[in-house]
């Protein structure tokens, strides 16, 4: 029979895998208390990383659905659970692995779907949700003006057209 507080924290972890977006997990060996508050800082509002237990965290997760390959649990491990946008924490995972080495970006999940530590790195690339929604409503806004400018260049390229007609048959009617 499991203990109630280790139910209680398989509980707890399973919805946090239910209502994040994603999940990242990381091997936080050697960091200080200062750091991974730091650490913590730079995921943003909308993530919250927690030192979590390898046995309970694997639970969780397949009660939430979500396979995770063995690996991912061999040692320290914490996770970074994402309500928000993916990206923005990711890059606040990478840029503070890239000063601090001992901070191992080890995998997680995006949508239900597993990531590599590469996936991971990959996503920390990408720009932000507002940022590539704005570059596709400037490229929908541009066609639009494009498309706007082609249909104001058809009827006056037709008024052009038949004003050089009627002066053509005004000069040969005039010739003969």
């Amino acid at each position: 029979m499991a203990r109630p507080d280790k139910a209680a924290a398989v509980a707890e972890l399973t919805d946090k895998f239910r209502s994040s977006n994603a999940a990242v997990l990381t091997e936080y060996r050697g960091l200080t208390v200062a750091q991974l508050k730091t650490l913590r800082r730079s995921l943003g509002e909308n993530a919250q990383y927690a030192v979590v237990k390898n046995t309970l965290t694997k639970i969780a997760a397949n009660e939430a659905g979500i396979t995770l390959d063995d690996q991912l649990f061999a040692g320290p491990t914490a996770v970074a659970f994402v309500t928000g946008d993916p990206v923005e924490s990711a890059k606040g995972l990478r840029d503070f692995a890239k000063d601090n080495p001992n901070l191992v970006i080890k995998g997680g999940v995006l949508d239900g779907k597993a990531l590599s530590a590469d996936e991971i790195k990959k996503l920390a690339d990408l720009e932000s949700r507002e940022v590539l929604l704005a570059k596709l409503a400037g490229a929908m806004k541009g066609k639009q003006s494009q498309t706007a400018a082609l249909f104001q260049a058809l009827p006056s390229k037709l008024v052009r057209t038949v004003d050089a007609l009627r002066a053509k048959q005004a000069e040969q009617g005039g010739a003969e």
